[in-house]
C-alpha cells in the first residue's frame, strides 16, 4: 500500500502546486488513501521531497535535487522500479508495470523529456505512449534500455 501510495504522491506534485503536507493530505484522501498527517510527513521523509519555488512566489513540494541529473537519476530509479516490459504496435509503446506502478512510470517517462513521446495515459499495470512515429518508438525503446542498465 506504502508503495501504491507513494507513487500517487509523485503523481500529485508532479501535476500541482502542493505547498503544503496538508493540503498533499487533502489530495491523497480525495483518491482513496486514507491518511493522517503523520503518514504524510514519514512519506515525504521516505521520498526525500523538498521545498522549492514554484516561479510565482510560492514554494511547492518537489524530488530533492542534489546536482543536475539527479532529478533524472530520481526519474529513472522510479521507472526502474516499476517496470516489468515493453512492446510496441507502430508509434503506440505500451510498458508494462508492477500493480499500482503505471502512474508513478508514466509521470518518470513525462519528466524524462522523450522529444519523440507526444503524450502518455496509465492505467493500473500498464502505461500507453503515443509516439511520433514507429521509428521513435524504436529510439524510445532503446533509451528506455539503456536507463534500465
Amino acid at each position: 500500500m506504502s508503495t501504491d501510495r507513494r507513487s500517487k504522491i509523485l503523481e500529485i506534485i508532479s501535476n500541482n502546486v502542493i505547498q503544503t503536507q496538508e493540503e498533499l493530505k487533502d489530495r491523497l484522501n480525495a483518491e482513496g488513501f486514507h491518511v493522517t498527517q503523520a503518514t504524510v510527513s514519514r512519506d515525504i521523509k521516505q521520498l526525500n521531497l523538498i521545498k522549492i519555488p514554484s516561479g510565482d512566489g510560492r514554494q511547492k513540494y518537489a524530488l530533492h535535487s542534489d546536482g543536475p541529473g539527479d532529478i533524472d537519476d530520481k526519474y529513472t530509479g522510479v521507472l526502474r522500479a516499476g517496470f516489468k516490459s515493453m512492446d510496441m504496435a507502430q508509434n503506440i509503446l505500451v510498458v508494462k508495470t508492477y500493480s499500482g506502478m503505471a502512474m508513478a512510470v508514466a509521470a518518470s517517462i513525462d519528466a524524462l523529456k522523450f522529444p519523440q513521446i507526444v503524450g502518455s495515459i496509465a492505467g493500473d499495470d500498464t502505461v500507453m505512449c503515443a509516439v511520433r512515429t514507429a521509428e521513435d518508438t524504436v529510439k524510445v525503446m532503446n533509451e528506455i534500455e539503456k536507463l534500465l542498465g
